[in-house]
């Protein structure tokens, strides 16, 4: 046997690609446990009308459903494939919607995907059966189309059968056998299967046997309508298939609705109606005898609920009203807090890996990368927005799951704004400083439940005093939406007087223990040896020299650190690793705990941040005292503080931390400091233009697990001579080729446009790349975007930019774009002394 002994639960359309991808990796000690006959395993697969859409405003999940597409087109069974490429027709009623396609389309350049806009007039010669006195227009996607699901498993469960993989089809999962910390088995009725690995591929199932574990799956089973019509007298003759198709498949967004042809009859897909929340321990047992009308995931239809859908249907295509309702179902489908699949690792128990949450859209992309990152192989997508561990503590409680779950379901057709919050449940997670920032008239948004300060009102009133090189420019309504021209105050007060800008929600790890530093230096690119009070910045790698995080480890003392942190992701990462180095050598032991939450940060910066400090602490914090890059603990105002010399965004300042309890007596301290100084509250909108004006990256946006340091103008934080850490040896290969794409800075040329991200970018009327991130340039008096591009593309270029159906010229610009007139040692600089030894 080849390979570990795998165990995956369930036979569905993940779990049998899964399966697949194993086996045509080498590996072959596998077994799939199915609690329903393997003739229709009753889930979510067994009546998904199997629309594949590709384009989505989320690149991973457009590669994802791209992927799906390439699979399901090589499955063959008796002569056809188990894709129906017809092509997918979204049509807009409204003008709003018909902006809103633009856009669409502009994300599927951005990701590579073919797609036009489309006349109302080409809508109607497409699809005839169309009310051409509602339709606005339409987005076309040649290669959408339909899966063929059910065929699909059929074929993958034979092949991989074949291939060696054993099935035991009627066996539902009663637990999961463990020790050390690590999974060993999987209980049935009919004994354990012994396994290194278990992935549960249990769809909406997944709560259940992650309970077995002690593992929360933050998704919830809700109910959609599906419903049939009787024969339609204008399909008559033209899919001789009793499922066939050909046409579009067809949205209807403006009405939360869908359409497919079976045949002579339309299917109807409604998200209209209220939730439906399931428990899925209430359906019982899957039934030996699953059909197309009875199975666990199939429920009764609730006529009343579908009848405004009916009623649009008929409006939206007349040839309805010939017809009525032949057959109609609740179907059960998985729904999260993020509207994201739940793929990975438990960071609970080792060996135990969920693909949950995955409808058939996604499904063969899943697997493909599943089996990449159990095989070792390099997975070419960034599943850092679909990592089971990516949610916090408090949004897997149940309340919360629960609302933000069912809230997707409501807004999935919705035009969604990039910025757009949740309206409910908020104030989950504020800092100390909340009630002084209230005060100032702060405009919060929500990112992972926590409350965050975009700009406060109460700098409006400073507009008036801007000069004229940094008077507000106007916006279009997109760009306008959750913008205020106080930021444009706060950035300015930024680079002139001083500003403190709340960090608190900026994730941080204590990291603590013998072996701490053994740990930080085999994970890390930087030298976590040096002296206690440096600061040094690092990059956290894949064994490919993927970037999984950045961060600035702070050495308190000999076996202390305080580590920056992007995600959830990055703690759950540490913790497991410092788990295996302690239980490899106990005398090395390391403690990582995630201490936001007991913490607080200000970030203090601008040309008067010294007269600040100095008014509000005895402490020395010239050069001499606390130089760049460097730490110490100080008081402010009777305030223990951890005080840190950085700065993203080029202005001389610090980092003070405190504890929460502690919080509101600091905030106090340095704004009754800072008042003499001009000192005012930023919000992230002038703290993101700043941070960009200055050249420094953001993980997540600028920068992912699709990019090297070389690329990402991230080379500098990888410590010139250190050897032994994660992607060690891939960065000795990366060193020494040319990188074919580089991250690049660009100005808008009409000095107005502002556009918000993932905007196609492109040269000579082809698409070469996207826009990772985008702010107006306060400083500098224009927008500025980032954007990976091929590398030949040099400073001075002219690039263009689509944004809503229009291009934007702009042009490649040397970094940074921004330098303080005060000469202080900043990110930049330091950046460039770094590259220099390189």
């Amino acid at each position: 046997m080849t390979g570990p002994r795998v165990v995956i639960i369930g036979a569905g359309i993940v779990g049998t690609n899964l399966a697949d991808e194993l086996v045509s990796r080498g590996w072959n000690d596998i077994t799939v446990v199915e609690q329903g006959p393997l003739n229709m395993p009753g889930g979510s697969t067994s009546h998904a009308p199997g629309l594949v859409y590709q384009t989505n405003a989320s690149k991973t999940m457009t590669q994802l459903a791209r992927n799906t597409v390439e699979k399901l087109k090589s499955l063959e069974k008796d002569g056809q494939n188990c894709f129906n490429q017809v092509g997918s027709l979204e049509v807009a009623t409204t003008p709003e919607r018909l902006e809103d396609l633009k856009r669409k389309q502009g994300y599927a350049s951005s990701w590579g995907i073919d797609a036009q806009l489309i006349s109302a007039e080409k809508c109607l010669q497409m699809y005839p059966l169309l009310n051409k006195d509602i339709v606005l227009g339409g987005l076309h996607v040649p290669g959408d189309g339909l899966a063929l699901a059910a065929r699909a498993v059929q074929l993958l469960i034979a092949r991989t059968h074949q291939a060696g993989v054993r099935y035991l089809e009627l066996t539902p999962v009663t637990g999961i056998d463990k020790a050390n910390g690590r999974v060993t088995g999987v209980v049935t009725p009919k004994g354990t299967v012994p396994a290194d690995i278990v992935i549960s591929c249990a769809g909406f199932w997944g709560v259940e046997v992650g309970a077995m574990v002690g593992q929360p799956i933050p998704l919830v089973p809700l109910a959609h309508q599906y419903a049939k019509t009787t024969s339609v007298p204008a399909l008559a003759g033209r899919n001789p298939l009793p499922n066939g198709a050909t046409r579009p498949i067809l949205r209807y967004q403006d009405q939360d609705l869908y359409y497919r042809e079976h045949g002579d009859q339309y299917g109807i897909g409604y998200y209209g109606h209220k939730p439906m929340p399931v428990v899925a321990a209430s359906l019982g047992l899957t039934p030996k005898n699953v059909n197309e009308k009875n199975m666990p995931s199939r429920l009764q239809f609730t006529e009343k609920d579908f009848a405004p859908a009916w009623e649009l249907s008929r409006n939206f295509l007349p040839a309805l009203k010939q017809t009525e309702i032949a057959d109609g179902f609740n179907g059960i489908f998985s729904f999260t807090p993020d509207g994201g699949p739940l793929v990975g690792q438990s960071p609970m128990l080792d060996g135990f890996y969920v693909a949950e949450a995955v409808w058939v859209t996604h499904s063969a992309g899943v697997a493909r990368a599943m089996a990449e990152i159990l095989t070792g192989n390099r997975c070419e997508i960034d599943l850092s927005e679909c990592e089971l561990s990516r949610f916090d503590e408090i949004q897997l409680t149940p309340s919360y799951v629960s609302e933000t779950s069912q809230q997707n379901f409501v807004e999935i057709y919705d035009i969604l704004h990039p910025l757009q919050p949740k309206e409910s449940p908020r104030n989950l997670r504020v800092s100390p400083y909340y009630s002084r920032q209230c005060e100032l008239g702060a405009f919060f948004l929500e990112s992972t439940a926590w409350e965050r300060p975009h700009w406060y009102e109460s700098n409006t009133k400073l507009i008036k005093d801007l000069p004229a090189n940094w008077r507000p420019v106007e916006r279009d309504a997109w760009s306008a939406r959750y913008y205020s021209p106080a930021a444009v105050v706060e950035a300015w007060k930024t680079r002139t007087a001083v500003a403190m800008y709340d960090l608190t929600a900026s994730r941080r790890l204590e990291v603590s223990g013998p072996g701490a530093v053994d740990l930080l230096q085999r994970l890390t690119t930087g030298d976590a040896s040096k002296s206690p009070g440096s600061i040094t910045y690092s990059l956290l790698l894949d064994h490919h020299g993927s970037i999984l995080s950045d961060t600035f480890v702070a050495r308190l003392g000999d076996e202390f650190f305080h580590v920056s942190a992007n995600t959830h992701n990055d703690k759950v990462y540490l913790t497991r690793e410092a788990r295996h180095q302690s239980k490899k050598n106990p005398s090395r032991w390391v403690q990582v705990r995630d201490i936001t939450g007991g913490t607080c940060c200000i970030g203090l910066w601008g040309p008067n941040a010294k007269k600040v400090m100095d008014q509000a602490s005895a402490d020395d914090f010239t050069n001499s005292g606390l130089a760049y890059s460097r730490v110490k603990r100080a008081t402010i105002s009777g305030i223990p503080v951890i005080v840190m010399r950085l700065s993203s965004i080029g202005e001389p300042g610090w980092e003070i931390y405190a504890s929460t309890e502690n919080g509101l007596r600091l905030w106090d301290a340095l704004w009754k400091a800072g008042q003499p100084h001009g000192m005012v509250a930023g919000g992230q909108i002038a703290y993101n233009a700043l941070r960009m004006e200055n050249g420094r990256r953001n993980w997540g946006a600028d920068m992912t697990t699709e990019h090297n340091p070389y690329e990402s103008g991230v080379q500098f934080a990888v410590e010139a001579g250190k050897m032994g850490y994660v992607g060690h040896g891939a960065i000795i290969r990366l060193s020494n080729q040319t990188a074919t794409r580089r991250h690049r800075c660009l100005t808008i040329d009409d000095g107005r446009s502002v556009v918000l991200g993932k905007e196609p970018v492109y040269l000579n009327n082809r698409a070469v790349g996207y826009i990772t991130s985008a702010a107006f340039g306060y400083s500098i008096g224009k927008p500025i975007a980032y954007t990976y591009l091929p590398s030949e593309i040099t400073e001075g270029s002219t690039v263009e930019i689509e944004y809503f159906g229009r291009r934007i010229r702009a042009t490649v610009a040397a970094e940074p774009l921004y330098r303080p007139h005060s000469g202080i040692d900043d990110v930049a600089s330091s950046r460039t002394k770094r590259e220099s030894r390189l």
